[in-house]
């Protein structure tokens, strides 16, 4: 935590960081392997580097090189390349034009990729749908997205049919009835000239109930990130990256996106399970990770965990979540090669970058911002606060999305603006930089909760819960987990006379929710804690919970 140190002046406190000052080397575990990362571009030294173009490269400098593992399948980019061609051209042949939306909802899979990437080509907007939410918010994000169709996994696709009322048609992502509805090989799709403004994806920042936003991010910005991280972390046709989180969530983007497009081989490694997963990194001999901290904390409690041969790794990643300095700690100790934790969201605005083992005294911290991200810290009635003060985070830079899809209300409400009329993002989180200019992160405004690198807004299961016969009011908060960083746990206040039990209502919320949305525990009370002015003190129930 940042306090003003004696005789320094109290200012606002904003923190842009200058051009290549982000670190200066690379020094792994090993102190002879070094790894330079200091030429991390500046916006006037990054031109426009689109992923459909990269990837026709690759497959023509590297045809044979594999491109993407999934399980004991392999793709070359040669042939990654000419799917690409047939899913983009389908998608032209069934009426598609530059700037429409599919929606791709399914597990991480070589079809996923081959029709994310094809659409990309088409100039066609991929909306990615979580799978885990439920069939209704499928349906409802799909449709908010103006998706002209929505691909599915098979598994989920009699579920979610209903939904649609047969006005978006619905096909399988992979199989082959999939396969027969691609082009047939070889086809060339008609040439599209993309703009880097238009869409690139379309995120969805709320899981399953209530009103979704849809992020909207743009080919620029994508280019910009595929530069600044391919060349700051060592992404290249050298690089092998292990994939083990969703391709829906912009987590693993940040990774799997400049892995491939520079013609690395990235690895998908299925449905994790720790041992599993340094079983396969060990194998393919990776080099690059991205994992979500309660990936981190079960891998390191593998008991065999340092019989495993890792010396490959050159850089592991970390964001979406609270990251337990312990935990930084224990990694840095055991796992060989660099830890970086990224702080920023979905939404984009400011980044902080932690290099973890250049700054073992900040592993409480999420790190610096990046080289041209200006980061400030406002109160309440969105004035900058002074130095050593708390206040909500807000950033500026070109990773940005354009706005919500559909919501230009919500998209200012996410808005702040300087005297001069500069754009940042709101982050919802609250915040303290220390004199070094780290930043600590103190608590989460909007009261999210981040529950195994997953996003679960209490709003969304308080509307719910409060539909339910037994129950009066209800408030929903995050408490710590062991297995997962944190888990909701709601505080109900039954109806009188109301035979109200614990199972029966998770069991029926389970029913009306997404898999990563349950509660783990249901507390009765007599009512909930609430200010002057009637607002629920979540850091009360959240204080005074025993599990």
């Amino acid at each position: 935590m940042g306090t003003t140190p004696a005789g320094q002046d109290v200012a606002a406190p904003h923190f842009t960081r200058p051009a290549n000052a982000l670190c200066s080397t690379w020094v792994s575990p090993e102190p002879t392997k070094k790894w330079n990362i200091t030429d991390m571009p500046t916006d006037s030294q990054i031109g426009l580097s689109l992923v459909p173009e990269l990837m026709r490269a690759h497959a023509h400098s590297q045809p044979n090189k594999v491109a993407l593992y999934e399980g004991e399948h392999a793709i070359t980019f040669a042939a990654l390349d000419a799917q690409m061609d047939r899913a983009a051209a389908a998608l032209q042949a069934a009426g598609l034009s530059a700037k429409d939306t599919i929606a791709l909802c399914g597990l991480n899979s070589v079809a996923y990729v081959v029709m994310f990437f094809g659409a990309l080509r088409a100039g066609v907007t991929a909306a990615l749908i979580a799978p885990s939410a439920t069939s209704q918010a499928v349906a409802a994000m799909s449709k908010d997205s103006g998706a002209k169709l929505l691909f599915a996994d098979t598994g989920l696709m009699a579920d979610i049919a209903p939904h649609l009322d047969g006005t978006m048609p619905l096909l399988p992502l992979g199989g082959d009835e999939y396969d027969a509805w691609l082009a047939a090989a070889p086809s060339t799709p008609a040439p599209v000239q993309i703009d880097p403004t238009w869409a690139f994806n379309i995120i969805y920042s709320s899981g399953t109930t209530g009103a979704p936003k849809g992020i909207v991010q743009s080919h620029k910005m994508r280019s910009d990130h595929i530069q600044r991280v391919g060349v700051a972390f060592g992404y290249g046709p050298d690089a092998i990256t292990m994939i083990a989180t969703p391709l829906y969530s912009n987590t693993t983007l940040v990774s799997f996106i400049p892995a491939i497009a520079l013609g690395g081989t990235v690895v998908l490694a299925g449905k994790f399970d720790a041992r599993a997963y340094i079983k396969l990194a060990a194998r393919h001999k990776a080099t690059h990770a991205m994992l979500v901290p309660v990936q981190y904390k079960r891998i390191m409690a593998v008991p065999d965990f340092d019989q495993f041969d890792l010396s490959s790794f050159q850089a592991k990643f970390c964001t979406s979540a609270p990251f337990a300095a312990e935990l930084k700690t224990d990694i840095l100790a055991r796992w060989p090669g660099g830890l970086v934790e990224f702080y920023g969201m979905t939404e984009g605005g400011g980044t902080c970058i932690l290099v973890a083992h250049q700054h073992p005294d900040k592993l409480g911290t999420v790190g610096q911002p990046v080289d041209g991200h200006d980061i400030r810290l406002i109160d309440d009635e969105g004035h900058e606060v002074a130095t050593g003060k708390t206040g909500e985070i807000v950033g500026h830079s070109s990773a940005m999305m354009e706005g919500y899809h559909g919501q230009a209300t919500k998209t200012r409400e996410a808005e702040w603006y300087d005297e001069t009329g500069k754009r940042f993002i709101r982050t919802g989180d609250i915040g303290c930089f220390d004199e070094d200019g780290f930043l600590t992160l103190m608590d989460r405004k909007k009261d999210m909760i981040i529950s195994g690198g997953f996003n679960i807004y209490p709003s969304d299961l308080e509307a719910e819960l409060i539909q339910h016969a037994a129950i009066a009011d209800v408030a929903v908060v995050g408490v710590p987990s062991e297995d997962w960083g944190e888990t909701p746990v709601g505080f109900i206040v039954p109806k009188a006379g109301a035979k109200a039990d614990a199972d029966e209502i998770k069991s029926w919320l389970a029913a009306r929710v997404g898999k990563t949305q349950r509660l783990s525990d249901v507390v009765f009370t007599d009512e909930l804690p609430r200010s002057a002015i009637g607002k629920v003190l979540k850091r009360e129930l959240r204080e005074g919970y025993v599990r």
